[in-house]
Formats: structure tokens, sequence, C-alpha cells
């Protein structure tokens, strides 16, 4: 049997999990275990499936036996697979990491009758949105994954979080309603929402209703991706949620609405129409949002905006649509959801140990706590680019394609990129500056917590004032963990970037997708990709209708010899 069969079980092993700890709603421990190990399950089933097609491949499992275009399908593909793999590593992690602080707190931010079963259920929806053959089962998908991300967002009822919540609901359910008032268009006008099937019959519509449709997902899409102008709801709303929370909300939810970007520009809008508005939303995303970060004094809000300024960084990959541009960007999500979920889960740790996220009251974390220190550190300079980590890698990879374009408004974005990049790592140096290397005295509100010894920390005051612990042995643990997984990434980078580009080949040839779904005999319709114009000579041919395959070849990245 083929491996691929089991995809469906990326989805119906958290939707178990949670039922199951609903179930055990009085059991605490018991609710631990079985929602760790079902979510381990999960992503050993899905590194068996990113195993089996490393090399290439495309397989769809047919839901209940109904055949497309007619039934749900799913597809499996190097590029969802490793999506897959990634966020469930992450989502595990911080799992791990909430379980943790629900024990030292009592389960106050993170009660666990309700956050296991409400987590498990969004890793579904992440799953199901990343393995969707089609329009509809991705807006389910979606719709799983936001009605989790409300109860979680608003855990605990505090003003704050209800606040930012009721704002998260608002945009979330406008996107939501674009999104499906695009697919009834679609419907209306092909007949089908199988993405394989769109694929062939959408060139068939005319120029401007495929326009419209375009624009409208696109739409649909940037707000849940949070591409600049439509990412004002962002830095206020991931701030307020409980730390774990915040970390898996900036690593998993805006790569998906990413990802959805991805997945239709290449296969159902091949080619270049809207490529210049993409290019400039990618170069305004970048550099106003590491404008914002810059001017934030609260740890949280700062990496909420340096969070939007790299979805940039993914769009350009994107909006280049080259092999080189959108093998970089796949790699690169699979680094940022890693990286950003790394510095959400140590900024909890801070918070913890310091009293505040804000560097106005947070200082001599060094000295406090070295190992907290170099957790932050590394994700820190991989964020900003510094070689050789994996975000140096990926922005090199970003920069190459951008320079070969050779076009002015892709000068412009690798310009763009590289002054991001340099803002960034201003941004993060003056956490650092602040919050870890200078006194405790020298911060403007110092907290008592960092005056304080090590054993008055641990022992707390009984008569009620606030009792701070040393930080928990579970949440350092799982966040070490997930920092050298993404370390891991730049030790690998070669296997991934090859997976990566392999990916990006596949995606823009659509005929391996197209016919994993409707079958070999289905009729594929490559489009060609933009060329630079060059003069060529006449080719005596008969006239035909068929369009040329797409350039594929491309000399050898630039990441490679960074590597060596």
């Amino acid at each position: 049997m083929n491996i691929a069969s089991f995809a469906p079980l990326a989805v119906v092993l958290p939707i178990l999990g949670a039922a199951l700890t609903f179930v055990l709603i009085r059991h605490s421990r018991a609710q631990r275990v079985v929602s760790i190990t079902l979510l381990s399950l999960t992503l050993l089933l899905e590194c068996i499936l990113l195993a089996s097609v490393w090399d290439g491949g495309t397989a769809a499992v047919n839901i209940g036996g109904w055949l497309p275009p007619w039934g749900i399908v799913m597809v499996v593909d190097q590029f969802s697979s490793l999506m897959l793999v990634v966020s469930s590593t992450v989502s595990l992690a911080v799992l791990v990491y909430a379980t943790g602080q629900g024990m030292a707190d009592g389960d106050q931010d993170a009660p666990l009758s309700i956050f296991h079963p409400t987590y498990l259920i969004l890793v579904a929806g992440v799953s199901n949105a990343f393995l969707s053959g089609d329009l509809f089962n991705l807006y389910v998908g979606f719709e799983i994954l936001l009605t989790a991300s409300y109860v979680l967002m608003t855990l605990g009822g505090t003003g704050p979080r209800i606040r930012a919540g009721v704002t998260y609901v608002v945009v979330s359910v406008v996107s939501s309603v674009l999104f499906l008032i695009a697919i009834a268009m679609i419907y209306g006008a092909t007949g089908t929402i199988n993405m394989a099937d769109l694929a062939i019959k959408l060139a068939d519509l005319d120029p401007g209703t495929q326009m419209l449709l375009h624009v409208m997902l696109l739409v649909a899409f940037g707000i849940k991706a949070a591409v600049f102008p439509l990412s004002f709801w962002l830095p206020d709303s991931y701030p307020t949620a409980p730390a774990p929370v915040t970390a898996v909300f900036a690593g998993l939810l805006t790569k998906v609405g990413v990802y959805a970007m991805v997945r239709t520009e290449t296969l159902l809008f091949p080619g270049d129409s809207l490529n210049t508005p993409l290019m400039v939303a990618a170069l305004l995303t970048m550099v106003v949002g590491i404008l914002g970060a810059l001017a934030q004094s609260d740890i949280k809000r700062l990496l909420s905006f340096t969070l939007v300024s790299h979805i940039g960084y993914m769009v350009f990959g994107l909006a280049m649509s080259s092999v080189a541009g959108l093998g970089a960007a796949v790699f690169y999500v699979a680094h940022h959801i890693t990286i950003q979920t790394s510095l959400f889960l140590v900024t909890g740790l801070i918070e913890r140990r310091g009293g505040s996220s804000s560097i106005d009251r947070v200082a001599g974390l060094a000295k406090l706590s070295p190992v907290l220190a170099l957790l932050f550190f590394v994700p820190a300079m991989n964020l900003a680019g510094i070689p050789p980590f994996s975000g140096f890698l990926g922005k090199l990879g970003l920069m190459q394609a951008g320079v070969e374009l050779g076009t002015p408004l892709a000068y412009a974005l690798v310009i763009g990129g590289v002054l991001t990049s340099l803002l960034t790592l201003l941004a993060v140096a003056r956490v650092w500056n602040r919050a870890f290397w200078r006194k405790p005295e020298d911060a403007e509100n110092p907290d008592p917590v960092l005056l304080a010894s090590p054993e008055d920390a641990d022992s707390g005051d009984r008569a009620g004032k606030r009792n701070v612990t040393l930080l928990p042995r579970t949440m350092v643990g799982s966040t070490m963990g997930l920092v050298i997984f993404g370390v891991a990434l730049t030790v690998f980078a070669g296997p991934l970037f090859r997976v990566a580009d392999q990916s990006a080949v596949e995606m823009l040839d659509r005929s391996a997708y197209i016919q994993a779904v409707l079958g070999e005999n289905a009729p594929v319709h490559p489009i060609a990709q933009p060329e630079p114009a060059q003069p060529e000579p006449a080719q005596p041919e008969p006239a035909q209708p068929e369009l040329a395959q797409p350039e594929l070849a491309q000399p050898e990245p630039a990441w490679q010899e960074a590597q060596k």
C-alpha cells in the first residue's frame, strides 16, 4: 500500500486526541500523556510521508472512494509534507512548553480541560490546510484552526485578551467571508473547486474574470498571512495571549496563509500577471514591519512586527516566479516557522524570570540566567541572518534569485531585503543590550524579581506576593529542543534546500500535481514562465496551439558555496 494513503491520519490523530482529552477532562495527567503521545505519533507519520516523497513524486488520496473532482482529495508532495513536519515539530515543542507552564502555575493561564482539546483541534486544522486538494476543504482547514485560535487567544478572560480577541475574530471573519465568496464565484464560473481541475479550467475563462478571482483569493490569503497593508491587526492581537499560544500563532497561522498563497499562485494562476503588485507588497511589508519593530519597547510587540516584516521575504520569493526564488521562499518558510516560535517561547521565559517582557523593566538576565541568554541569542542571530545560520542561507538564496531576475524592482527588493536584515539585527541587539547585558539597577523601572536572589525567587512570598520560581525544566527543555532544531536547519541546509528546489520545480511545472489527482491521462497545459526578452532566430515550425514547457534549469545556488 502507498504510504500516502495514511495521510488523512495527520488530521484524524489530533482530532482523536482532542476527543480523548475532552473525555479525560478531570484527569490532567492523563490529558498530558494522551495529547503529547498522539501529537508525537502524528509527527512520526508526517516524517514517514516526507521520506516517501523526499526524492520527488506527488500522491493523492481520495477520501471515501469518491473520485475527483467530486470528492475530497488530499495531496502529499514535497512542499506539503515539509510543512507538515516542521509545523508538527513546532507544535509538539509548544505543547510540552505549555504543559510545563500549566503544571508550574496551577493551570491558571492554560487550564488543561480547555487547552489540550483546543490545541489539538488547531493542529488538525493546520494539517488539513496543508494537505487539502480543493479550495473548500482548504477553507474548512482555515475555519478549524481559526475557531480553535479564538478560544486559545482568550484563555484567562482578561480585558486585554478579550479586546485583542474581538479584533482578531473580526479580521479573521472578514478574510474567511472573502475566501468563501471567491470559492462560490470560482465554482459558478468553472463548475469545480478541485484545485487540479481548476488548474486546467481556469485557463478557459476570460482574462477579466481570471483577474477578479485571482485578486479576491490574494486579498483573502494576504489578510491571513499579514501582508502589508493587510497586517494592521497582528501586532495588537498576538502579544496579549499566553506565551505558548502567542508562539504557536506566530509560527504557524500566518504561514498557513503564505502556504495558500504559494499553492494557488503556482497551481491556479501561473505566470506573472500580478508579480509587480506582489513585489511592491513584499517590499512594503519588509520595510514597514521592521520600522515598526524598532519603535517597540515590549519584546512581544517587537517580535510581532518582525514577524510581519519577514513575511515580505516569502512573498518576494513567490513573486519572482522562478525556481531559485520559489525554492528559497519554501526554505525560508520552514526556517521562519521554527525561529519565530523559538523567540516567542524564549520571551515567555524572559517574562517569567524577569517579571516583564518590557526592555524598560528587564535587565541583567545574562548574569541571572546564562542559559536563557543563550536561548535568546542563537535564534535572534538566526532571525537577523547572521552567517552561517539558516536565516542567512535563505536570504542569500532570495537575494541571488532577485539579482538573476535583474529587473529594477527586483534590485529594489534585494536592497530592501538587506536593509531589513540589518535593521532586524539592530532590533534584536537592542533587546540583548538592554534586557541581558546591562545591570538590573540600570533599568528604568526594574522589577523587584530581578533584584532577588535565586533562593528568594524560588521560595517566593507566602504572604501573598507573586511566587516567581526558577524556570521550570520542562519549559526550558522544550525551548532548548526547538532552538536545537533551528540549528539543525543550518546543519542540514543542503538536503533541505534540495527538497525546496525540487518542490519549486514541481509546483511551477504543475503536471505532477494535476496527474496525481486526475490521473496520468489528465490534459496538462503548462504555461511558460516569464523570461527576459531576447532576440531569437525564427523557427521554421508550423504554428502549434501548445505552449512551451517552462525553463527550469538554474545555476548552482549561492547558499551551497556559502555552506562549503
